[in-house]
């Protein structure tokens, strides 16, 4: 058993001597009186701190923050700020950005099904450039030209082959994908081939992505020198290795820092012609260990001879990776940060499922009662991005904390925002 690790946590966080965590100057215990729980306490700083560690190793003007990782209109003015573009995926996720008051030419459209009206909203807004992900993609461009629309900058999505060790959910990279065109049948220079010759698009490069959450730096080696190999036998001035970086959720994982996955890539990219662009796209290593959850207890239940549940007002709706995924987690009490977690429990949410499981056998400290307060480091991605309203439970607030002061990002919904869309 053992305490919370401080690497978990964020780049502010501070432990009192008597064991209450504060973050960005601001403690849990008042953030959680303040605002309520389930609440997502984002720090600002560290957010900061990962923004510019990107532009420092890759490059001004190189970096782009995949927003599905993370996005609301504080954090979309964030990454702008820092000088990072922005990777959008939908029509809403750009809506969003731009509602913000991000320029279009600082985003980049991705997805695997852009309907024509995606399409269409990003020409109009004037994107960076569209990432072209199919042959009907082509076709929806071609009859956007015809109708008198401008030619997008595009850049060509290439699956390379590599596969990658993470869960296959979030694997991206191998030929059996939904993503891009496949280099190995041929379809990858078809594409390239008919774009090339196409009036109804300005052909600007070519892009990867092999994965999420991806721990081996030798992965990101493999699959930018398969793609180093093709941008270098074609007459394109831009090429996209992607984002996929992974994290530490937990004290057994260990990851490569933003810093040394750039020099991954500096290395494997050494061959490309002098003024080539390269671009990545970073989410979950800019965002994830920037935020805790906080949870209130609601209910311990003791089942003699086979395990404890402690119960807390969240669960599957504000953190859906341990149900999708079985990825794990920590947690730990923050009005005792130092405590040993001397005891083991299954923690669970609200939901009416069983399989409504935060944490299957988590180390939490002893005598953890109804009331109490327990946090779950790293969930600054894929936690709020991927929630959902399930049984009707409200989403949770937003703060950002920075130099002791909190403020709310995104408020709490309420029961009234549950029914806002009936008709």
């Amino acid at each position: 058993m053992s305490v919370i690790p401080q690497r978990l946590l964020p780049d502010t966080a501070s432990v009192a001597s008597n064991g209450m965590l504060s973050i960005g100057g601001c403690t849990i215990e008042g953030l959680a009186a303040e605002h309520g729980t389930p609440l997502f306490v984002y720090d600002e700083v560290h957010l900061r701190h990962r923004a510019r560690e990107a532009v420092e190793a890759f490059g001004a003007d190189r970096v782009i923050y995949a927003t599905k990782a993370f996005l609301c209109g504080a954090m979309a003015r964030l990454a702008h700020e820092e000088g990072l573009m922005l990777d959008v995926a939908t029509g809403g996720e750009l809506f969003a950005v731009r509602h913000a008051g991000v320029p279009g030419d600082r985003c980049v459209l991705h997805g695997n099904n852009k309907s024509l009206e995606e399409l269409r909203f990003a020409i109009e807004e004037g994107v960076r450039h569209i990432v072209v992900d199919s042959f009907d993609e082509i076709d929806k461009l071609e009859q956007l030209h015809r109708e008198g629309q401008p030619a997008p900058r595009v850049q060509v999505r290439i699956t390379p082959g590599v596969h990658v060790h993470t869960h296959e959910f979030v694997q991206t990279g191998q030929d059996d994908s939904k993503f891009g065109f496949n280099l190995r049948n041929g379809d990858a220079m078809r594409a390239i081939e008919r774009l090339s010759r196409s009036s109804a698009v300005d052909l600007a490069g070519v892009h990867c992505h092999i994965g999420s959450n991806v721990f081996a730096a030798e992965n990101f080696a493999k699959a930018s020198e398969v793609m180093v190999d093709l941008f270098n036998s074609l007459d394109i001035p831009e090429l996209t290795l992607g984002g996929g970086l992974g994290v530490a959720y937990t004290s057994s994982e260990t990851a490569p820092t933003i810093t040394q996955w750039a020099n991954v890539l500096k290395s494997a990219t050494s061959t490309l012609r002098a003024a080539s662009l390269v671009f990545v796209e970073p989410g979950r290593s800019i965002v994830a260990s920037a935020a805790v959850t906080v949870y209130r207890v609601g209910t311990v239940k003791h089942i003699e001879g086979i395990r404890t549940y402690i119960a807390v007002d969240g669960g599957m709706s504000d953190n859906p990776r341990p149900v999708l995924y079985g990825s794990g987690y920590e947690i730990f009490d923050p009005l005792r940060t130092h405590a040993d977690r001397t005891e083991v429990a299954r923690v669970v949410g609200k939901h009416c499922e069983s399989g409504d499981i935060l944490i299957n056998d988590a180390e939490v400290p002893p005598h953890v009662a109804v009331g109490d307060l327990l946090a779950t480091p790293v969930t600054g991605a894929y936690g709020y991005s991927m929630g959902t309203n399930y049984n009707k439970v409200p989403r949770p607030a937003i703060v950002f904390v920075r130099d002791g002061t909190s403020r709310v990002v995104v408020r709490r919904e309420t029961y009234a925002d549950l029914v806002r869309l009936d008709v």
